[in-house]
């Protein structure tokens, strides 16, 4: 019996997509040897790959076979929009037998005179990576069996990018996280310092962060702060949140107008994002800490001969939303010989079947006088132990050093 002819493109897709050599290939080197057979299997015109930008808004053409301009002239679609957009807002296959201004919105397209047009979406780990389409130049229906043999190959080429882009967010999170973490801790004469950050997601970054800076007239700026989300995006924006809050720190002496600033700034550029922050600016000639919150935990100021206690600060609302841009208020907090200061994120104390006021407690108890170093290595053995963390943690301690007669 002769095989039907279904069965030998079958057999052609299936030896394509599966060719063992891919797996040794970066993705556009996939793109490159996938996409001209699809070309010759289908007997197709034109095939196109459009992949979702950052934020899954928009498709942009990222590798073609017959229409290459796609690709030279970066041709983007609104997901919805037109005919690829449509595929990736629908997510299921669409064919179409009009190739004009009404059905689609890349003029490249009707130009060079297709007249049907068959796209599958690109789906990975349940996410939207992309859509593949091909085109025809002569009126033509594809079968059932076609569009089932394109959806194959649009699934191995949703893998291939997914794990592309997994790849790329591990470099470029521990790029970023580099670069916004301090690599070395100022130095001030009677002070020591220590930190620790603990990334709750496999990428290796997130959104909480930790930063000491010097100001001028003899001041240091200590800032700890989380941005809701996790992994790359969360970082991103925390990179933002950073670089802003150091630059109006230097023009506003007050930490609570630095935070209404950084309110502001959040809520007109970053309109989606929310952010708890916890600044403040030590005055070393003084001993004397001025703290602003916003939304953030308070930290826990241990003294000689005293039980260690949450500072007793005005909590002030987060950041973003239009939330507290005017109205913050600074609390002054007196650090002399001897005192620690511990500022942390929520991650520290969040922990899935525990009370998180007996988290609280337990971080009080915990924290003491001792120098900042063991003061982080207690309270990461205390409150972490050996479960991993749920959550980013970032942790900062700050000592005056004690008098030669209290050491």
């Amino acid at each position: 019996m002769d095989d039907p002819m279904g069965l030998g493109m079958r057999l052609r897709v299936l030896e394509a997509v599966t060719d063992s050599t891919l797996h040794h290939l970066d993705l556009d080197m996939i793109f490159d040897v996938l996409l001209p057979r699809v070309r010759n299997v289908f007997e197709v015109d034109t095939v196109t790959v459009l992949l979702t930008e950052v934020g899954g808004k928009h498709l942009v053409a990222r590798a073609a076979a017959g229409l290459e301009e796609e690709v030279f002239q970066g041709v983007r679609v609104p997901v919805g929009t037109g005919f690829a957009g449509r595929v990736a807002q629908h997510r299921k296959p669409l064919q179409i037998a009009l190739v004009d201004e009404s059905t689609v919105i890349n003029p490249l397209l009707w130009r060079r005179g297709l007249r049907v047009l068959l796209g599958v979406p690109m789906v990975a780990h349940g996410g939207l990576t992309g859509v593949l389409h091909i085109g025809s130049t002569t009126p033509r229906r594809f079968t059932d069996e076609e569009v089932d043999l394109l959806q194959l190959v649009a699934d191995r080429l949703a893998i291939a990018t997914h794990a592309h882009r997994s790849r790329s967010a591990r470099v470029a999170a521990a790029m970023l996280q580099d670069s916004l973490l301090p690599g070395q801790l100022p130095t001030a004469e009677g002070w020591e310092m220590a930190a620790r950050y603990v990334p709750g997601t496999d990428s290796g970054v997130g959104g909480d962060w930790y930063d000491v800076f010097t100001l001028p007239d003899q001041r240091i700026g200590l800032v700890i702060g989380d941005v809701v989300g996790n992994g790359l995006p969360a970082a991103i924006v925390m990179g933002r949140l950073r670089s802003a809050l150091r630059a109006y720190a230097l023009e506003f002496p007050d930490p609570a107008e630095v935070l209404g600033k950084l309110g502001r700034k959040a809520s007109h550029f970053e309109a989606d994002i929310m952010a708890t922050v916890a600044y403040g600016v030590l005055d070393l000639a003084t001993s004397h800490l001025e703290l602003a919150l916003a939304g953030h935990p308070p930290p826990v100021l241990a003294l000689p001969g005293q039980e260690s206690a949450f500072v007793d600060a005005d909590p002030g609302p987060p950041i973003g939303y239009h939330l507290g841009i005017t109205g913050r208020r600074s609390t002054g907090v007196d650090l002399p010989p001897g005192a620690l200061l511990a500022l942390f994120t929520d991650g520290l104390v969040e922990r899935r079947g525990k009370s998180l006021d007996s988290q609280l407690e337990k971080l009080r108890q915990v924290v003491s006088t001792t120098a900042p170093e063991t003061a982080c290595t207690r309270i990461m053995e205390t409150l972490v132990g050996d479960q991993r963390a749920n959550d980013d943690i970032a942790l900062l301690t700050i000592r005056h050093r004690p008098t030669s007669d209290q050491a």
